[in-house]
């Protein structure tokens, strides 16, 4: 509902991004109408890493970034700095960390918001993600995780060899779960996108993953999580789409 909020508020929301932003912080500042970040911006989500999927707006915000980059982002929690940010879209203004307390003063007097980032505003510099973006296009088009990780294993070079490494450290269930709701956001509204991640995410309860994704990497930090089901195999259509399924009676309401 905060998400919602944002993403309908009528008047300007800037979202001042000057560090890591991943998981809520995503939700509260990717759907705003201007997302400022600096050299020190740090984007990721990282949620198939502890059994969860990208639940803050993420079918939304992930399926509108160009060509195949929010699939890629969804599932392998690659992290993203400041010109990488500003290809994929999250950030729609670069201001550097010692011009943000004048540019927030600024704001705060500000009768027109936009010609005020437009005046702080600077380039970022080339991104790096914009050479890989063919590639990614290519290796992350199939409609099934089996098929891009036998598209990674085909291709050999020195990018799908460590994409397909990270993968393989990823929950199986949580990469499927992903690629379906990056692939259904894509055809649906922002608010028919948070209704259906509520439905996912009143789900989550039901599996393991996400228990022992928090246990290895937040708790204990073995970074050593079993998985169930451990293979890709072993995930099931029925186990998905039982996700995305409403619950009778708590379906999620915006107002």
């Amino acid at each position: 509902r905060l998400n919602g909020l944002i993403k309908h508020y009528p008047k300007p929301y800037v979202a001042l991004v000057d560090g890591i932003s991943m998981g809520g912080g995503v939700g509260v500042s990717a759907h705003g109408s201007h997302r400022v970040v600096s050299e020190h911006v740090l984007f990721a989500m990282p949620e198939t890493g502890i059994g969860l999927f990208p639940d803050v707006g993420g079918s939304y915000v992930l399926s509108r970034m160009p060509g195949e980059i929010g699939v890629y982002l969804g599932l392998t929690g690659a992290r993203l700095k400041a010109a990488d940010v500003m290809y994929a879209g999250y950030g729609t203004h670069y201001v550097t960390r010692d011009r943000i307390d004048a540019l927030e003063a600024a704001l705060a007097e500000a009768a027109d918001v936009d010609a005020v980032l437009r005046g702080f505003s600077t380039t970022a510099g080339p991104a790096p993600l914009a050479e890989l973006q063919g590639a990614i296009d290519r290796l992350f088009a199939h409609d099934t995780v089996e098929g891009i990780v036998a598209a990674l294993q085909a291709d050999g070079s020195p990018f799908a060899t460590e994409t397909l490494a990270t993968l393989k450290h990823k929950s199986p269930f949580s990469l499927k779960l992903t690629l379906r709701q990056i692939r259904e956001g894509r055809g649906l509204s922002f608010d028919d996108c948070m209704r259906m991640e509520w439905r996912m995410a009143s789900r989550i309860p039901e599996t393991q993953d996400f228990y022992e994704g928090v246990r290895a990497v937040i708790i204990d930090k073995d970074h050593s999580p079993k998985w169930q089901p451990a293979s890709l195999e072993g995930v099931t259509d029925d186990m998905i789409a039982r996700h995305f399924a409403p619950k009778p009676g708590d379906e999620l309401e915006l107002n």
